[in-house]
């Protein structure tokens, strides 16, 4: 018999598993990055592009991806999302040009960016408010767990870059059958469809309708600021650290703890949220986050680096966990993955922007304290502008209840 929980452990079980598979591709270029420079013979800025070319497909994908699963369910969305960045991942394996290249990287940055929104909203509505935040961190933390996968994959397969690509490729066309058997659609989604005047809203009306116009830019700027330091961080921190005289092993070592840091910081936030006060959580986390990255900036010995290092990446990461639970129920099921993707690719955009600037500062001479310094700010409009979501949620909640009523 299909009971609500067994419903609910398949949804996050299998949403866990392809945000595994989507962290794996999602790090895949990077980790492959000496085999793709050797095979097709890029410079620098090549090599630039094609790193580019995934996280541009990203935006759309992430968008589109959320606006199209409102019309026609969240799983067949991500049942497409999960073949588009199979096939291209595959693809990534044979390709014989530089064009061909960024061509195949774009599409698996589209399928990509289409998955994630539909991953939050599929676990957002399979359990109730109060364990919200705890299925979207156990989903989440695929993704760090991923990205480590790939690394290894990497390791063990230095000379045969492909390899990454093919197992990257494979592993989500071989879960594609097991999604569409056991995956439920979202009983939200089917409970709308069904009822007698199913909505339709436009684009505009679903982010900045009945009230919304505040949450979604507050959403916004939130996704944006924090996603521009986490990624910051992910590309730029070992040269940080390597400017500030530490060795490539040491190097290593605190990017290491990094992303293991993330991986906790991924359950740690959800968590936080689902059994403390929304706000105290936030002041928590984005203090967290300034006082880490102060760290990475003034130490001096490697211990206090790396301490400083796992820091930051558990605070970044929880961060990021805890933008992800409050997106959800600020939509209503109607257009609440239009919402989530609408975020989700100015966060993107965020992704893009962190590293650009980082790389401007250094070469105006700033140095690390200057690319850290220069975040700050940020932080604290992402922390002000997510605690102006959970300040005003109760309220809006209520007043929906009540139209519905």
């Amino acid at each position: 018999m299909d009971t609500p929980s067994r419903r609910t452990t398949l949804t996050i079980a299998l949403c866990f598993i392809v945000a595994l598979i989507e962290g794996f591709d999602l790090q895949a270029a990077g980790t492959a990055a000496a085999g793709l420079r050797q095979t097709f013979a890029l410079d620098p800025k090549m090599m630039g592009w094609v790193f580019s070319a995934g996280i541009i497909g990203l935006l759309p994908g992430a968008f589109f991806g959320g606006w199209i699963a409102d019309r026609i369910g969240r799983k067949k969305i991500l049942i497409v999302a999960v073949l588009l960045f199979g096939v291209f991942s595959l693809s990534t394996a044979y390709v014989g040009s530089f064009s061909s290249l960024l061509l195949v990287r774009f599409m698996t940055g589209l399928g990509l960016g289409a998955a994630l929104p539909n991953l939050i909203a599929l676990c957002a509505e399979a359990v109730g408010e109060q364990r919200r935040g705890t299925a979207i961190s156990i989903m989440y933390a695929g993704v760090p767990l991923g990205g480590a996968l790939a690394a290894v994959v990497a390791m063990l397969f230095p000379e045969h870059w492909q390899t990454t690509f093919i197992i990257g490729g494979l592993a989500p066309l071989l879960v594609v059958p097991l999604m569409m058997v056991l995956l439920p659609e979202s009983s939200a989604f089917r409970q709308q469809q069904n009822s007698v005047n199913p909505t339709r809203t436009s684009t505009g009306q679903a982010l900045f309708g009945e009230g919304r116009a505040r949450v979604t830019l507050a959403l916004w700027l939130s996704y944006f600021f924090t996603l521009t330091v986490m990624y910051m961080l992910l590309n730029w921190l070992p040269s940080l650290l390597l400017e500030q005289g530490f060795s490539k092993p040491q190097a290593g070592l605190v990017q290491m703890l990094f992303n293991i840091g993330g991986a906790l910081g991924s359950l740690l936030g959800g968590l936080l949220l689902d059994r403390c006060n929304g706000i105290k959580v936030v002041l928590f986390v984005y203090t967290g986050l300034l006082a880490a990255l102060g760290g990475v900036g003034l130490s001096v010995g490697i211990i206090p680096m790396a301490t400083a290092g796992f820091a930051a990446g558990l605070f970044v990461m929880a961060a990021q966990l805890v933008l992800y639970a409050l997106a959800p129920p600020s939509y209503p099921t109607s257009v609440r993955a239009t919402g989530v993707g609408a975020a989700v690719a100015i966060g993107r955009l965020g992704s893009v922007a962190g590293p650009l600037a980082a790389g401007q500062i250094l070469a105006a001479g700033a140095g690390t304290t200057g690319v850290l310094l220069a975040t700050s700010p940020g932080l604290v409009i992402a922390a002000l502008t997510i605690i102006s979501v959970i300040a005003r949620s109760a309220p809006l909640n209520v007043a929906m209840s009540k139209a519905k009523a």
